[in-house]
């Protein structure tokens, strides 16, 4: 056990539960804002017209932008930045995905704020924040409502992290109700994005008894109901505990964060764009069969909330938790080989190369991955 302090943020408030949007206005009006900015996407718009209406029947004024579609740039970021500071609200909103919710977040932190937005990329440089922030989540996937951490995508196509427990919202509202209309391969990409919070969690270098709660419980929900919540997405029992699991992955990304796959997956956002909870999904299984020799009680441990029997000793059980993996990425429709999805054998090199540059995560992982292991773990996935 590593002797590191344990360091969690919880959002002021959070209310997790069907039809719970339906009160957050109240809370809204409690702290009488006069301008309010809502970051969402254009498919919400229905399900968050009554709740802009009640605000609209109190004197507040409010400014909604859908234009953030697919994780967001530093030049997106700076556009929305135009629109917003003349507006200068009191509260910002975020209601949607991952790249939703982080983009209300650092407008929330940038609104009056001296430092520039390059000033406070990387962990812990953000001196503050001057304005209300809540957030919505619309799918299950990042975790991002609860997390102190906000991802932009840079000129050169990399993924720059912000880490600040100013990034954590004053309230949060978790409505699985919301993640009904999601569709079904976002629903799978963005819960095994959930899962492999929990499962990066769990098998960390720097795991913590703490931290291990959530992920373990959060392992158990998705992995036992993310099929049924792809293949029946009007099943609310499944949304439901695929939308907790969620928020409990959500929990384990401040204190401990993430480790190979997500280090790994990085270059598939930036060098092909494909989705970031789709990359998580292709290199999951790989990097686990590759962790497993380092950690093999943990993966044990993994594979049983996973729902795997216990076999003769902990390195089969652990095997086992990983062929569960590949079987529920298959079983939600999601593709297992980088091939499938047309990333080309010659690109793995400065794939791996691309990777190492993400030293934030990979020395969180329970075995030291070196450029030529990344590329062992690419052809693997291959």
């Amino acid at each position: 056990m590593q002797d590191n302090e344990l360091k969690i943020f919880f959002p002021g408030k959070l209310v997790f539960g069907n039809g719970s949007l339906k009160h957050l206005a109240e809370d809204v009006l409690e702290l009488k804002p006069l301008k309010v900015f809502i970051a969402t996407i254009a498919p919400l718009k229905e399900a968050i017209a009554d709740f802009i209406i009640k605000l609209e029947q109190n004197q507040v004024t409010v400014l909604s932008d859908s234009s953030i579609v697919q994780e967001p740039s530093f030049s997106d970021f700076e556009k929305l930045m135009k629109t917003v500071t003349p507006f200068n609200p009191d509260m910002v909103i975020g209601i949607g995905g991952g790249s939703v919710l982080d983009i209300a977040k650092l407008v929330a932190v940038q609104l009056e704020n001296e430092q520039s937005l390059k000033e406070y990329v990387g962990i812990g440089l953000l001196k503050g924040r001057k304005k209300k922030l809540i957030c919505v989540p619309a799918t299950s996937g990042t975790g991002s409502e609860v997390s102190p951490n906000a991802i932009l995508v840079d000129d050169d196509n990399q993924k720059k992290g912000i880490v600040s427990p100013y990034l954590v919202p004053d309230i949060v509202y978790v409505d699985p109700m919301l993640t009904v209309s999601v569709p079904p391969a976002i629903t799978a990409a963005t819960g095994i994005d959930a899962l492999t919070h929990c499962l990066e969690a769990y098998t960390n270098k720097f795991a913590l008894p703490f931290i291990d709660m959530y992920a373990y419980m959060g392992m158990q929900l998705i992995a036992a109901n993310i099929e049924t919540a792809v293949k029946d997405g009007n099943n609310l029992e499944a949304r439901i505990q695929v939308a907790m699991g969620s928020l409990l992955g959500g929990f384990c990304l401040g204190p401990v964060n993430t480790a190979g796959v997500h280090a790994l997956s990085y270059p598939l956002g930036s060098m092909f764009h494909l989705a970031h909870g789709l990359s998580n999904a292709l290199l999951l299984p790989y990097v686990m069969e590759y962790n497993v020799p380092a950690a093999v009680k943990r993966y044990a441990e993994v594979a049983i909330a996973l729902g795997c029997e216990r076999q003769k000793d902990d390195k089969a059980t652990a095997c086992a938790g990983v062929q569960k993996i590949k079987e529920l990425i298959k079983a939600c429709g999601l593709p297992l080989r980088l091939r499938e999805v047309n990333v080309p054998g010659s690109a793995i090199p400065a794939m791996a190369a691309d990777a190492m540059k993400i030293q934030r995560l990979l020395k969180n992982n329970p075995r030291l991955i070196e450029e030529k292991d990344a590329i062992e773990i690419y052809k693997a996935a291959y």
